[in-house]
């Protein structure tokens, strides 16, 4: 074998392989990363709307490239390769950060057939990331184990941390 295969997080080598798994945290991850970009952007150019779709995407896939970059160099063995089998895992595993880009983007898209205006197509926006971001929390507390009260807990922390970002936009005034 050329190339270590790079564990799943945590080094749990009993659990199923990364690429079979969701990435919750990568999900959770995208989500404020989306409602980040959203809250920041300003409507400015001549195409507001297709420039912030365009740029929820390009975020997404930039930091989705970097976190799995960041894998696997960060968890393989100083001077040996990595195979492609293990590339396509880790890229597949980490994928959840870019595809959390996906609604708030169709969010934008949609919104001149919902009659908003650019102030009303951010707003959509930043709320679908923030309700996807609790989502994906809820989703994976639950997925592993927790009770409904950690779930909850969960559910809290990340709605928290997305007011954040609502509280950011409103004091940002755009």
């Amino acid at each position: 074998m050329n190339s270590p295969a790079v564990p799943p997080r945590g080094g749990d080598r009993g659990a199923p392989p990364a690429a079979e798994r969701t990435d919750y945290a990568g999900a959770v991850y995208g989500s404020l990363l989306a409602a980040s970009v959203v809250a920041t952007a300003g409507a400015v150019g001549d195409y507001p709307r297709l420039q912030l779709a365009v740029l929820l995407i390009v975020t997404g896939l930039v930091f989705w490239g970097a976190h799995v970059y960041a894998r696997l160099a960060g968890e393989r063995l100083v001077g040996q390769p990595i195979s492609r089998r293990v590339v396509r895992a880790v890229a597949r595993h980490e994928w959840s950060i870019a595809e959390a880009a996906l609604l708030p983007t169709a969010a934008v898209l949609i919104s001149p057939v919902l009659g908003l205006g650019l102030s009303g197509t951010a707003w959509l926006a930043l709320s679908v990331a923030v309700a996807q971001q609790v989502a994906w929390a809820v989703g994976g507390a639950v997925r592993a184990g927790a009770t409904r009260g950690q779930a909850a807990v969960e559910g809290l922390a990340n709605l928290l941390l997305g007011l954040v970002i609502v509280a950011a936009k409103a004091a940002l005034g755009h």
